[in-house]
């Protein structure tokens, strides 16, 4: 049986040293502040708001929610966002997406403030991922990735790793991140052929496709490294991941859960981006 990589001691461990950081920043008279903006209230939305408020809040971040209405227009967004990027309070902002059908991601990605997207976001932040300049913000699900292949101590530098799925949230910015530890990257999608094949080869497997267990015990490598990034709700209102977890925990070495793997992460890299943020901002 595989081991399970939880994601809290992940979480409470960064979470220490962020409490420290805070404590330093707060004593120079500095409080690191993180602006979330949500259009409508989709539940999705409003349990990774929960989450990412609940560890702001244990780290000694402010926080606050700017919530918008789902009709809004874009003009109308884009002038709330431009108010939250001009705020000299706030350091960090997180928006919320997919947006409702009538505000464009391709325009309002060009107006988040650089230095504030601590979520990758803007384009230029995706630029400074791919350049390994890391003075940009990558996304905090992709980097939650890392952490826990760090924190479980997986080899990295030289492996085989296989990412299905190549979206900008998640998958081509874990492959770059994966790249940087120097592992061999094979980025897998829906015209790949013999997708369970090349997955198989992978001794890091980082499932973020978005289909509800659909990668089973025919993908993964005997004794390998599973991580699943998915969040998907089953025909029987199951919490589930993109992998079968009951197939591959008997494959796998190791194998992250869902619920309490990688989301349990990401607020605390959410946090960390704010701090790293204001404490450029600060000349810190």
């Amino acid at each position: 049986m595989a081991t399970i990589l939880k994601g809290k001691p992940v979480a409470d461990k960064i979470s220490e040293g962020l409490i420290k950081e805070v404590e330093e920043l707060k004593a120079k008279g500095v409080t690191p502040k993180l602006a979330i903006v949500r259009v409508g209230a989709s539940p999705d939305d409003l349990a990774y708001e929960r989450g990412a408020l609940g560890r702001s809040k244990k780290v000694g971040i402010e926080a606050e929610v700017k919530e918008l209405p789902e009709d809004i227009t874009q003009d109308d967004f884009i002038k709330e966002l431009k108010a939250v990027n001009d705020d000299p309070a706030v350091n960090g902002i997180l928006v919320f997406r997919p947006f409702p059908k009538q505000l464009d991601e391709e325009v309002i990605k060009y107006v988040i403030a650089p230095e504030k997207d601590i979520d990758c976001f803007s384009p230029i932040n995706a630029a400074k991922l791919v350049e390994d300049d890391e003075t940009g913000f990558a996304p905090c699900t992709a980097v939650s990735v890392i952490e826990i292949l760090k924190h479980y101590e997986v080899p990295l530098e030289g492996k085989n790793a296989v990412i299905l799925g190549r979206s900008m949230v998640i998958g081509k910015p874990a492959a770059l991140l994966l790249l940087r530890e120097n592992a061999t990257v094979t980025i897998c999608h829906s015209r790949t052929q013999d997708i369970a094949g090349v997955s198989k080869a992978g001794d890091i497997l980082v499932a973020a496709i978005g289909r509800a267990k659909f990668a089973t015990k025919d993908f993964v490598k005997e004794g390998g490294a599973v991580i699943d990034v998915g969040i998907n709700v089953d025909d029987e209102g199951n919490l589930v991941g993109d992998v079968d977890f009951e197939g591959a925990e008997g494959v796998a070495g190791m194998i992250t859960p869902v619920p309490g793997g990688v989301g349990s992460v990401t607020t605390s890299i959410l946090a960390r981006h704010v701090i790293r943020a204001c404490r450029a901002q600060n000349n810190l």
